[in-house]
């Protein structure tokens, strides 16, 4: 018989591979080549096929009938001798043994049916053949064995029992009986039904899954022991052909029916999932974005144990840790040895202490990983994604416009400091600095051979410059105001420029001359863009339209109207067909140029549109707005396809790669981002404030972290995961100040609405708000007792407050400005203030009246604190110094200075001993409150440092910042501050490994960050332990280096191990 698909070709061999085989399972010489599977391994001549089946069958002896003969006929002699006196109870049992024996005998008799029915292969039906495929490598025939070998034992012990008593053999027999009935009617097993039984679980994932989700851990952990003690690496195949396995989960918990009914499920959605796009697809790509979040909403609430050890199955249990991440399961002192992991998205996984040696990880997102105390030897780690190397800092103000080379190699910057950078793509490093602009930098271009690069400037000019030497070729005046666009022609020789003069204006490359000045516009031109056949220019104003210029005649071609605001953005598609413009109407419009129509509008973004861009291939748009994000849309469909989010300020340009992998994009966070956007994974938002964040504080017993924002928001964060466990809204503006009463149950805050809330920290429910300043709240403090609340404000007056009533005790004035800061003393008795008016003043509580008034700083005061004893009191200042004052005498006795810009933030150690400070030069200093000396100083914020807070244990501080972002990091305060982990001994003695410890450094990196509470991922990986391993991005860089700057220990070639 020859072959369906190839008709020429006769059939040689049987497809057995586990799957539903396109080719009918039988392949010829050429569907060979189209099959995908392994033809060593998965196909059999076609003569071979029914000599193996055969073989199969006398393996198990289905054709031998001698035995279940005998004990039929063992039976029917027993049964005759107590006919008349269990009559009746024969008749039921008589029945249920016919039909067991019948049952096996029928059993039997199908599957040789099937065999003998079926030698002519060539000439067997598509469905017949699945079930001689099915008997030979599928599980039928062994669970059917197993089941058979069951029912025989039981009849056995049967007859053993009937010796006894006749009435205690018939209440036996009766109870063997309704076993036998019910097992029965639930227990035949077809290849029909196992078939059925296969289809209903294949497509939905979750029913798949919820098919073991009731099955006990401790029986998975059982099974992966004798998986692994019998070395199996093919998972299908040991279930469907060591018979034995069964016995081997037997135990006091666990019968043989259980055992096989538990293996049978397990095997059928290990098969399916085989099969399942599950195991095939990236499940945390934009794709499947909503099947993966339906899936997280119905798995949070069931404990589903998704694993891999076969090869076969490394996609579905990287989907399956992906959706663990996402369930925000704690995985922290986890044994993951050995485990595979490609094509996912591990953003802001918690892996602390997590035992990852010989891990293999392939096309993997890790952003925002937290390593810390990882176990990490001979990982092979290739294709990494990390975003934190995507973000490029450098700028020290506004990014206006990043530009991509025709290459694809070098990206050029323009910003408000006034220089130009130019970074390499693929590393992120800065190249060089080119200056000479005496302002901002406003717009960038590359010449289409990459060699030149034009900037046009806030100082009028246009520049002009060699990307090899970075030096300035030429520079283009003529410009009566800001060049706001510059844009070279799609064969290099003319350079365009929009200006704030109102005017366009075309420059001779070559000579540097002006060729022609186009009006027509009548407020500022913002953007310019040459078509791709070079013959029209686009131009987008301030007088809300678009203006096509034919670039030979020099003339307006057409005006498009649409936009009701001004137009930021102009972009033509790569075949010139499609205009895009971006406006500050917050829409995006593309239009057909053939026509010169309005398409499509594009809607999304919440505040104005900054940049647009097309793809290379002209399918995607990219805009950035000032809602701080960067969209993709569906030029067909006008639908957006995905919302990039991370920066924390306008998106003022966007910019896609030739070959349309990366989008880069500049901010006026000062920041350049990098984004690969043909991955499709969809984007983890991790949990995170979106702006200032202006207070933290620890709960009184330690373990969780209130914080707040200029998001407008409260949040309580667990310490130990950096998890949030809620977030409080209520204030309408930014949010000050936090504070935890001491007993940890109410929390009160203070905001720039004017109002101070309290909340119940267990319900989460706001319990009073209250109202009586007529200006921004700055800080708010509670008394030791937690009866009484303080609150300062830029009203300049401070407010006690009763917090049983929640009103108004007392107003203490005094102060001629902003009160920025207020404490209690250990006492309760006395509150110290700071404010705008370079004073600090202490105040009796109890009398309401002023003590006293401390003078010395030269600037606005920033925060006050007591020391835990009250005799010392620290202040910071704009004046960039902390001063420590003696309570009793009143006088300064000492002045500490070390920061470069204000001192937002001070706080004692709970010992007394150390002093932290927090400052607008980034940095987080401790001191030695004794002798007045700066012990550490912790950099890692990349922003003023706006609160610091010390855990009520004294060896963990949290800071938060300007970027956004909370830190905690280790400080172990007395004698000597130290790092994370002081020394590597220290680190080491933590494994049971062979490792000889000698000629080690004595500290690891000082990066004492412990973790990191951010939007923006950051990896940490302090105190991981590294050794021959790689950890290769997908440029091939090896982040080991990266690490260590984290705080990781890098053991090659610093010790002797015999690690196997």
């Amino acid at each position: 018989m020859n072959c369906t698909f190839h008709i020429n070709s006769p059939i040689s061999l049987i497809c057995i591979a586990p799957h539903k085989c396109q080719c009918q399972r039988k392949l010829c010489v050429e569907c060979q080549y189209d099959h995908e599977v392994d033809i060593k391994k998965h196909t059999i001549p076609i003569n071979k096929f029914h000599e193996r089946l055969m073989k199969k069958l006398k393996e198990l002896k289905l054709d031998e009938t001698s035995q279940i003969i005998e004990e039929r006929t063992e039976f029917k002699s027993m049964l005759s001798h107590t006919e008349s006196m269990m009559k009746n109870i024969w008749e039921e049992l008589s029945q249920s043994i016919i039909q067991l024996y019948d049952m096996i005998e029928k059993q039997n008799k199908s599957y040789l049916d099937i065999i003998n029915q079926n030698i002519n292969l060539n000439e067997t039906s598509n469905t017949e053949l699945e079930k001689l495929v099915q008997i030979l490598e599928g599980q039928t025939l062994n669970v059917w064995n197993v089941e058979k070998k069951f029912y025989l034992n039981q009849l056995k012990k049967i007859r053993n029992l009937w010796g006894q008593e006749i009435k205690s053999l018939s209440e036996k027999i009766k109870e063997m009986n309704e076993i036998f009935q019910q097992q029965f009617k639930s227990s035949i097993t077809t290849i029909k039904q196992f078939q059925v039984e296969a289809e209903v679980m294949k497509e939905d994932l979750f029913e798949m899954l919820s098919q073991i989700q009731n099955i006990d851990e401790s029986i998975y952990n059982n099974i992966l022991e004798i998986l692994r003690r019998q070395k199996a690496s093919d998972i299908l195949g040991f279930l469907s052909k060591q018979s034995n396995f069964y016995e081997l989960l037997i135990n006091e918990q666990m019968n043989t029916s259980d055992a096989i009914e538990i293996i049978k499920k397990i095997t059928i959605v290990l098969s399916n999932i085989q099969d399942h796009q599950f195991n095939k697809d990236d499940y945390s790509s934009g794709t499947y974005y909503k099947a993966r979040q339906d899936l997280i909403k119905k798995l949070a609430k069931n404990k589903v144990l998704l694993t891999s050890i076969d090869e076969k199955f490394i996609q579905s249990g990287s989907n399956g840790l992906n959706l663990l991440l996402g369930m925000k399961i704690d995985l922290r002192n986890q044994s993951l040895e050995n485990i595979r992991i490609k094509n996912t998205s591990l953003i802001g996984g918690h892996f602390v202490k997590c035992n990852l040696s010989g891990s293999e990880l392939d096309n993997v997102d890790i952003s925002g990983l937290n390593l810390n105390g990882a176990q990490l030897f001979k990982c092979k780690w290739k294709n990494l994604k990390i975003q934190e190397l995507n973000k490029l800092d450098g700028h020290s103000d506004i990014v206006w416009q990043v530009c991509i080379s025709p290459q694809g190699n070098k990206l050029a910057s323009g910003s408000s400091d006034n220089t130009i950078r130019l970074w390499d793509v693929k590393t992120g490093q800065q190249n060089a600095q080119l200056e000479g602009h005496d302002d901002a930098v406003i717009s960038v271009c590359f010449s289409p051979e990459g060699n030149t690069l034009a900037s046009g400037s806030n100082d009028n000019s246009i520049r002009l410059w060699d990307v090899i030497t970075g030096e300035q070729k030429a520079k283009l005046d003529g410009h009566q105001f800001a060049v706001i666009s510059v844009c070279f022609s799609p064969d290099g020789n003319t350079l365009a420029s929009g200006s704030r003069d109102n005017s366009i204006r075309l420059w001779d490359v070559k000579t540097g001359q002006q060729k022609v000045q186009l009006d027509g516009h009548t407020s500022y031109v913002y953007s310019v863009c040459f078509s791709p056949d070079g013959m029209t220019l686009a131009s987008g104003s301030n007088d809300n339209s678009i203006r096509l210029w034919d670039v030979i005649t020099k003339e307006q071609k057409v005006q498009l109207d649409g936009h009701t605001s001004y137009v930021y953005s102009v972009c033509f598609s790569p075949d010139g067909s499609k205009l895009a413009s971006g406006s500050y109407d917050k829409s995006i419009r593309l239009w057909d140029i053939k026509t010169l129509q309005q398409r499509v509008q594009l809607d999304g973004h919440t505040s104005y549109i900054q940049s647009v861009c097309f793809s290379p291939d002209g399918n995607t748009l990219a805009s950035g707005s000032s809602d701080n994000s960067i969209r993709l849309w569906d030029v067909k469909t006008g639908q957006q396809k995905v919302q990039l989010d991370g920066h924390t300020n306008d998106v003022n340009s966007v910019c896609f790669s030739p070959d349309g992998n990366t989008l880069a994009s500049g901010s006026n966070d000062n920041s350049i981002r990098l984004w690969d956007v043909k991955s499709e994974q969809q984007q983890v938002y991790l949990d995170g404030h979106t702006n200032d964040v202006n207070s933290v504080c620890f709960s009184p017993d330690g373990n969780t972290l209130a914080s707040v924002s200029n998001d407008n928001s409260i949040r309580i964060w667990d310490v130990k995961t950096g998890q949030q466990k809620v977030q409080l809204d209520g204030h309408t503006n930014d949010v000050n100040s936090v504070c935890f009463s001491p007993d940890g149950n109410t929390l009160a805050s203070g905001s720039n609405d004017n109002s101070i809330r309290l909340w119940d920290v267990i319900t989460r429910q706001q319990i009073a708000k209250l109202d009586g300043h007529c200006d921004y709240v700055r800080s708010v403090c509670f008394s030791p007792d937690g009866n009484t609340l303080a609150s300062g404000s830029y009203d300049n007056s401070i407010r006690i407050w009763d917090v049983k009533t929640r009103q108004q005790k007392v107003q203490l004035d005094g102060h001629t400005n902003d009160v920025n800061s207020v404490c209690f003393s250990p006492d309760g008795n006395t509150l110290a203030s700071g404010s705008n008016d370079n004073s600090i003043r202490l105040w009796d509580v109890i009398a309401g009246q002023q003590i006293t008034k401390l003078d010395g700083h030269i600037s606005y005061i920033q925060s006050v604190c007591f020391s835990p004893q009250g005799n010392t009191l620290a202040s910071g200042s704009r004046d960039n110094s902390i001063r420590l004052w003696d309570v009793k005498t009143r006088q300064q006795k000492v002045q500490l200075d070390g920061h470069t810009n204000d001192v937002n933030s001070v706080c004692f150690s709970p010992d007394g001993n150390t002093l932290a400070s927090g400052s607008n030069d980034n940095s987080i200093r401790l001191w030695n409150v004794i002798t007045g000396e700066q012990i550490a100083k912790f950099d890692g914020h990349i922003s003023y440092i706006k609160s610091i807070c010390f855990s009520p244990d004294g060896n963990t501080l949290a800071s938060g910042s300007r970027d956004s972002s909370i830190r905690l990091w280790i400080v172990k305060t007395g004698i000597e501050t130290q790092p994370l982990y002081c020394n590597y001994n220290e680190i080491l003695k933590k494994w049971k490994s062979p490792i000889l410890l000698n000629n080690l450094p004595n500290s690891v990196n000082p990066n004492n960050t412990i973790l990191v509470i951010s939007k923006d991922p950051f990896l940490l990986a302090n105190g991981a332990l590294i050794l021959q391993g790689q950890f290769l991005t997908t440029w091939g860089e090896d982040l080991q280096r990266f690490f260590e700057s984290r705080g990781s220990c890098i053991l090659d070639n610093l010790l002797q191990i015999n690690y196997e």
